[in-house]
């Protein structure tokens, strides 16, 4: 048997590895594919994040802080106190106030300032609790409000 060398000419061949142009033509234009599709919906993929954090906040939250309140003060901050009671005494409560109960009085998702009404009228517990929420993405009063009812 005789093998096969580079000074031999009927040297055996393999076939060249690797990618042809039409190959990779055909995965870029794939990848740009798929990329426009994502970069297309990325708004519908987070979107739906900012009416969660409003959720959280105005249902686990912040409710943390009114419990604390409520239990050294003896009830709700009133409408007027609203939530900045949480994070500064309100007039004739210093005796009482043990605060601050929150660090600082976050805006929603949308830049907007949370809503606050004592006693409620929305929320499960009627008028002994409270009302909180947030206006949503349109920024008024409307079906898309985000609220602890």
């Amino acid at each position: 048997m005789k093998l096969l060398t580079s000074e031999n000419p009927r040297k055996i061949r393999s076939p060249k590895s690797g990618f042809s142009l039409i190959e990779i033509l055909i995965v870029i234009a794939l990848i740009a594919v798929i990329a426009t599709l994502a970069i297309g919906n990325i708004g519908k993929i987070f979107g739906g994040q900012q009416e969660k954090v409003a959720g959280i906040f105005v249902n686990q939250t912040v409710k943390l802080g009114f419990t604390a309140y409520k239990i050294d003060v003896g009830s709700y901050p009133n409408t007027e106190e609203g939530i900045e009671a949480l994070a500064k005494v309100p007039a004739g409560k210093e005796n009482r106030w043990k605060g601050p109960y929150i660090d600082k009085i976050p805006s929603d998702p949308w830049g907007n300032a949370y809503q606050y009404r004592f006693p409620g009228t929305k929320n499960i517990n009627g008028s002994s609790g409270y009302d909180i929420w947030s206006l949503g993405e349109d920024g008024r009063e409307s079906a898309d409000d985000i609220g602890n009812w």
